[in-house]
């Protein structure tokens, strides 16, 4: 059965947290691509949406985009993920997952694309009682 930790990370604030899905949880995750758009209701976040970035499998082998399936490949790499190259033009043959999503990925990374909208009323009853309450407190320090 399959078992993901699951690496969500919201770039408006610069946060991540980590969610761990088993077996039942973890299923409609499988046959997933990278750069896939998913619910968030899947990893605890009702009314998100999702972006699939990347990803590594069990050894530690990290999922590229431009692979194709669900396996493992050696290819050769002038940069990008699985591989930093030290001088310009150099190559190298590195062993890379593909990009869909197997039972042999143990690690999977998203972010945030999209957050469920506030209603405006409810943000602009918020806004007038925190305008009420600073002349209060400033009466009551004198």
């Amino acid at each position: 059965m399959p078992k993901f930790k699951i690496i969500i990370s919201d770039p408006e604030t610069g946060t991540s947290k980590s969610v761990e899905l088993e077996e039942t949880r973890a299923l409609p995750l499988i046959g997933k691509r990278i750069g896939e758009v998913i619910d968030g209701s899947i990893v605890d976040l009702p009314n998100h949406k999702i972006q699939i970035m990347g990803g590594s499998d069990k050894d530690g082998f990290p999922m590229r985009p431009n692979v194709h399936g669900g396996v493992r490949r050696r290819v050769i790499l002038s940069g990008g993920v699985g591989f930093n190259p030290k001088s310009e033009g150099a190559r190298r043959r590195k062993t890379i997952r593909g990009n869909v999503i197997t039972d042999e990925i143990v690690q999977i990374n998203m972010k945030i694309i999209e957050k469920p909208k506030r209603p405006k009323e409810k943000k602009k009853a918020k806004e007038e009682k925190e305008a009420e309450e600073p002349p209060e407190m400033s009466t009551s320090n004198q």
